[in-house]
C-alpha cells in the first residue's frame, strides 16, 4: 500500500535551506525527496527530453547546495526560488545542447561533487514521481487543448520553446500586441483550467 506525501510547507522548505547553507547533506536529501518531482516538471516542460531534464535537475541541486545561503525568505517562496534555478539550468542546458548539436561537439553540465553523489539518489525514475508527472502532463495537455489555436500556439512557443513575444510575432507573422494578448489570455485560461482539475 502506498501513501501520498503531504505537500511541504514553505516554512519547512526554508528551514531545510538554512540547514543546507550550513552544509547539512541530510537536509539536501530531504529537500530533494520533497521537491524533485515538481522541479523535474519544470525542467521537462522546457527541455522535453527526459535525459536532459534529469541532468538539468541534478545541476540545479548542485546550485541549490552551493547557493542556499543566498536564499532570502522575504524575496521569494522556497519553491519559487528553486524553480527559478531549475528553469535557468534547463535553459542553459537547452542552449548548450543546441550549440553542440550545431558544431558536432558534446555538452557537459556543471561539475558533480562526490558528496552530492552520496546525498542525491540516482536518476532512475521513482514510480510515484513518474505517475505524478504523467498526471500533471495529462492535465496540462487537456487544458492546452481547450485554448483557442492561436493562444495555444503562442503559449507553447513562449513557455515550451522560450521564445520572446517579438520572436513569436515574427514566427507567426502577427503584430506584437496580438501575441501579448494571446499569451496573456491563454495563461489566464490555463490557470483557471488547471485549478479546476
Amino acid at each position: 500500500m502506498t501513501t501520498l506525501r503531504s505537500e511541504p510547507t514553505p516554512q519547512a522548505l526554508a528551514a531545510l535551506l538554512v540547514r543546507i547553507a550550513d552544509g547539512d547533506a541530510a537536509a539536501l536529501r530531504t529537500l530533494y525527496e520533497l521537491t524533485s518531482s515538481k522541479l523535474f516538471g519544470v525542467a521537462i516542460r522546457i527541455l522535453v527530453k527526459r535525459e536532459w531534464a534529469e541532468e538539468a535537475l541534478q545541476d540545479a541541486f548542485v546550485n541549490i547546495w552551493r547557493y542556499a545561503r543566498d536564499y532570502r525568505e522575504n524575496v521569494a517562496a522556497p519553491l519559487t526560488w528553486m524553480a527559478a534555478i531549475v528553469r535557468n539550468r534547463a535553459l542553459d542546458c537547452l542552449r548548450r545542447n543546441k550549440a553542440t548539436t550545431s558544431d558536432g561537439g558534446s555538452a557537459t553540465l556543471t561539475e558533480w561533487n562526490e558528496t552530492l553523489d552520496e546525498v542525491l539518489p540516482g536518476t532512475d525514475p521513482d514510480p510515484a514521481d513518474s505517475a505524478l508527472v504523467s498526471e500533471q502532463a495529462r492535465q496540462l495537455a487537456t487544458c492546452l487543448e481547450r485554448l483557442d489555436a492561436n493562444q495555444r500556439q503562442a503559449v507553447a512557443l513562449a513557455y515550451l520553446r522560450d521564445q520572446s513575444h517579438s520572436e513569436i510575432a515574427d514566427t507567426l507573422n502577427v503584430p506584437l500586441g496580438t501575441v501579448k494578448s494571446w499569451v496573456r489570455r491563454g495563461l489566464e485560461k490555463l490557470k483557471l483550467c488547471m485549478g479546476a482539475l
